[in-house]
């Protein structure tokens, strides 16, 4: 039975030096299936200059990257919850070891995207916001489902019209979850696919200085 599946901290990529992140804003980005942690880092420098990113790889290698949920045994967008749920204790450990922040959210994109709820769901007190691109809520309960149900954290969900990779029900059972769980600001992108691109990188970028608490104007993607 897996309880926990151990990260690599020699495989997280940060955008600031060790002695300069404590005691700042987190965010923990997560990528998506096949890629690696440069995936989501390349946004960082759009983010508020005083927020502190850590890139972090998933666990499994898969298509000459990564993955939280290996393909085996783990259909697109409806993993083995004790696969999901394995991953999530692993960088819940992980966060364990880093010294304290002053808030942590969390960013991920399609499986990526998937953790960023199963972590909320797991330790509910411990992030302050959610950022899920093209992601997936895990089928299954956890005891944070109460808790998230009475303090609504802020969640972006952004998703592509033309996605065609996460299942209609997959989608329909995140909705109903965030709808009841999350204060959820949620975007259909007219014209883009299983992606993150355009418009939706201004309006995630901006979500994250809203909730940093950042005056800092975002800028942006490109600039």
């Amino acid at each position: 039975m897996l309880t926990s599946i151990a990260l690599d901290p020699e495989c997280v990529l940060w955008s600031a030096p060790e002695p300069k992140r404590a005691g700042r804003p987190l965010i923990v980005a997560m990528h998506g299936w096949s890629y690696d942690e440069r995936q989501l880092l390349e946004f960082a420098h759009l983010f508020p200059s005083d927020v502190v990113v850590a890139s972090v790889r998933a666990p499994y290698p898969e298509a000459d990257g990564y993955a939280w949920f290996p393909s085996q045994g783990n259909p697109m967008g409806d993993p083995q919850p004790r696969v999901a749920n394995a991953a999530a204790e692993g960088v819940l450990d992980w966060l364990d070891t880093l010294p304290s922040a002053s808030s942590i959210g969390l960013l991920g994109f399609s499986q990526g995207g998937a953790m960023v709820l199963q972590l909320m769901r797991h330790a509910p007190e411990r992030f302050a916001y959610g950022v899920q691109l093209a992601g997936f809520l895990v089928d299954d309960s956890q005891s944070g489902d109460e808790v998230l149900a009475h303090t609504r954290p802020p969640v972006f969900w952004g998703r592509g019209a033309l996605d065609t990779v996460i299942p209609r029900q997959s989608i329909g059972r995140t909705q109903c979850w965030m709808e009841t769980h999350t204060r959820p600001e949620g975007v259909v992108y007219r014209g883009l696919g299983h992606e993150i691109a355009g418009a939706e990188v201004t309006d995630f970028v901006a979500f994250i200085a809203r909730q940093s608490g950042s005056r800092r104007a975002p800028r942006g993607y490109g600039a």
